[in-house]
């Protein structure tokens, strides 16, 4: 059923589905529906929104990319798919650019209509899927980069009632793979843009093992910032499944961060250990690794498994259901506990 929500006011109309099909709009392919679903593509749609009566008491769920989601069932509420678009810049200087987009904006397009401006400081990040809307939420990071490098502010809604809020760097805080919004803030606004402060001159991260291996094999001694972009494209595209091809939501667990005494040890019985100081003193271990250790890398069991390249990655190979998926983690979780007496965490928000 489609109801069409006019504001005399704002001046537009907004269409609210029911019973409205999820499966296109979560990376793994899950076949769920929303009692309500709607799309917002503006500030002043939003605020329509949370005035209409029939809406503001039911649960709500903002969905960007859906690359980050795990549907265990459908969602009894309202679905608001933040499709809010624009990319501009709001100060610019000699060497460096504060630059908006809009919390809908596709995240590796952003990244790549930055790079073809040679604006420096996220093109470590390319090609990770999602919306840049999300990308504070989970501070998003690969290759030795993270969205806090380069965050400056970003504009966020409240759910409740509609207010405004603006938060900066230090109001964010940001964690690995974490933030605010994923704690004491979480499911309480919706993201409709962020700000990033990017230089103008080339000072690239490159130190990660990855992707110097990748820029000496293509020759580049002094790489441009599209010779990185390039270059971690390459990468992904060789270890991580499209979830266009195969359903996934990327890395499904974190690199856990762990005692040096405990890595100490594990480093007697497994020499092979990699482990990376942090700044909070603990040893930052693959999860990857972790698990392939313990036999699930490229294990099927059923319509779900570990991907036979990435070990961190959890597959839908079609038919799964979302209990199946979390059943499965949770195997890999246990196991990864029993082996190495680490507990794994889900990176990936579960939807119940």
């Amino acid at each position: 059923m489609r109801t069409l929500l006019y504001s005399s006011y704002f001046r537009f109309s907004m269409e609210i589905q029911s019973n409205y099909s999820l499966q296109a709009l979560n990376s793994f392919g899950l076949s769920v529906k929303a009692e309500y679903y709607c799309e917002v593509t503006s500030i002043s749609e939003f605020k329509a929104l949370m005035e209409e009566p029939r809406y503001s008491s039911l649960p709500k769920l903002v969905l960007g990319g859906g690359s980050n989601v795990l549907f265990i069932d459908d969602f009894h509420g309202l679905v608001i798919h933040n499709k809010i678009a624009g990319i501009c810049i709001v100060e610019e200087t000699e060497t460096e650019v504060l630059i908006t987009a809009g919390g809908g904006v596709n995240w590796h397009q952003f990244v790549m209509h930055c790079v073809e401006k040679n604006y420096c400081g996220i093109e470590n990040l390319s090609l990770i899927p999602g919306n840049v809307g999300a990308a504070p939420i989970q501070n998003i990071g690969a290759y030795g980069v993270e969205v806090k490098d380069t965050f400056h502010q970003l504009t966020a809604i409240d759910l409740q009632d509609g207010s405004i809020h603006k938060f900066n760097n230090a109001e964010c805080e940001f964690g690995y793979r974490d933030s605010i919004f994923k704690r004491g803030s979480k499911n309480k606004f919706i993201i409709v843009d962020v700000t990033f402060r990017l230089s103008k001159q080339a000072k690239l991260s490159i130190s990660y093992g990855a992707i110097k291996e990748e820029l000496n094999a293509r020759g580049m001694e002094h790489p441009t910032i599209k010779n990185v972009s390039d270059a971690v494209i390459a990468i992904r595209q060789s270890k991580l499944p499209d979830p266009a091809v195969i359903g996934n939501a990327g890395s499904f667990f974190k690199n856990p961060e762990i005692a040096s005494n405990l890595f100490d040890e594990l480093k007697k019985n497994y020499p092979e250990i990699v482990g990376y100081k942090t700044e909070n003193g603990k040893i930052k271990v693959a999860a990857g690794w972790l698990i392939e250790k313990c036999g699930w890398k490229g294990k099927r069991v059923g319509e779900v498994g570990m991907h036979a390249k990435q070990a961190l990655v959890l597959v839908n190979y079609g038919k799964a259901k979302g209990e199946e998926l979390i059943a499965h983690a949770q195997h890999v979780q246990e196991s990864v506990r029993e082996k190495f007496g680490i507990m794994l965490e889900m990176e990936v928000n579960i939807i119940s």
